[in-house]
């Protein structure tokens, strides 16, 4: 099979060479840091074989994107501690995300709260101590679906993906539906934190069941992880929706949730803040134009927002005709721009 590395150079493997072999082709020093892969936009592990022509990328831990595999590697630790204080419990996904990694949590009769947390996470730590092998197994359809015989939610997501191929990983006594990848080895997850809870609702529809959804990070190192946790309580000082309450800048109403109505002191900063946007835009010649708020749909359709965008604009009918909210303001500004002829001079 035909391997293609970032710098666009080719190099022939045998199939079923894995990542860290393709690594140790290169140098032992690289196969020794590499952590996981990226291989046609997807993460392995780095013993999982592969078997077609591909891009990779070998990630070490100096690769931000080796956090992803850590994370998601994290969250099937979190399940195996929750599985092993809670029995019966089950779950539904539990993937990486941009700061770290969640997973949607069915407690059955169990009452979960913040306090939870640090219990499960002293599970984490002893079930990291014991250094279990992740081990990844390709399995049929009917291997899955009899594994998973009594897990409705993987039996679900099972029928989803079957054409796709169904794998599972296993450490200790653990096992969950997943395609990967992994670290090789639970001792490798060793700086993690557990962050919160909140309620999601099985594939998002409110129709399903309301599940647990529990949120951590997770770092290769002690250092990263307490930077990354203070600026998380960074964050949190400057959340604007605590600030504007505590410094009287907006208020919020159930008569328009999302939508704020501007208290005096904010006024002030709104004011100051319009004022530089449009002496900055004066002074390199901008020309300035208000275009309606509310459009006919055929502009929408013309511009090709109605087809993308629908489920999410706001429309009313006015004498039999639907209008919407502009949900951005290209199609108006371009519509003014027609109404006399240019040069391509006039261009910038």
């Amino acid at each position: 099979m035909k391997i293609t590395f970032p710098d666009n150079t080719q190099k022939e493997f045998k199939k079923g060479t894995t990542p860290y072999e393709i690594a140790l082709s290169i140098s032992e020093g690289l196969a020794n840091m590499v952590v996981g892969a990226i291989f046609n936009n997807e993460y392995e592990s780095i013993n999982h074989q592969l078997n077609v022509d591909g891009e990779i990328v070998l990630l070490t831990k100096k690769d931000p994107r080796s956090l992803d595999i850590l994370n998601h590697s994290t969250a099937h630790l979190m399940a195996e501690a929750i599985r092993n204080l809670y029995p019966n419990t089950f779950f539904g996904v539990g993937p990486a995300i941009e700061e770290g990694f969640y997973y949607d949590v069915d407690f059955n009769n169990y009452e979960i709260g913040e306090s939870d947390l640090e219990k499960i996470e002293q599970e984490m730590y002893r079930l990291s101590n014991l250094g279990a092998d992740i081990i990844r197994k390709d399995l049929s359809y009917e291997e899955a679906i009899e594994i998973f015989k009594n897990d409705r939610y993987k039996l679900e997501l099972i029928e989803e993906h079957k054409a796709e191929g169904i794998s599972i990983h296993t450490q200790n006594n653990f096992t969950d539906l997943c395609r990967g990848g992994h670290v090789l080895n639970t001792k490798l997850i060793k700086h993690f934190k557990l962050l919160s809870i909140a309620g999601a609702y099985w594939r998002g529809d409110s129709n399903n069941k309301q599940l647990t959804r529990i949120y951590g990070t997770s770092f290769w190192n002690k250092k990263d992880l307490d930077g990354h946790l203070l600026i998380l309580e960074e964050r949190k000082k400057r959340d604007h929706r605590k600030l504007g309450k505590e410094l009287e800048l907006f208020m919020i109403s159930e008569y328009g949730p999302g939508f704020p109505f501007w208290l005096p002191n904010g006024m002030v900063i709104k004011n100051e803040l319009q004022k530089y946007w449009y002496d900055i835009h004066e002074r390199d010649n901008y020309q300035f134009i208000t275009t309606p708020t509310m459009l006919n749909q055929e502009l929408w359709e013309v511009s090709g927002h109605w087809y993308n965008y629908r489920e999410n604009m706001y429309s009313s009918k006015i004498d039999d005709k639907l209008f919407a909210i502009k949900p951005m303001n290209c199609p108006g500004s371009i519509h003014v721009y027609k109404i006399k002829l240019h040069s391509y001079r006039d261009f910038p």
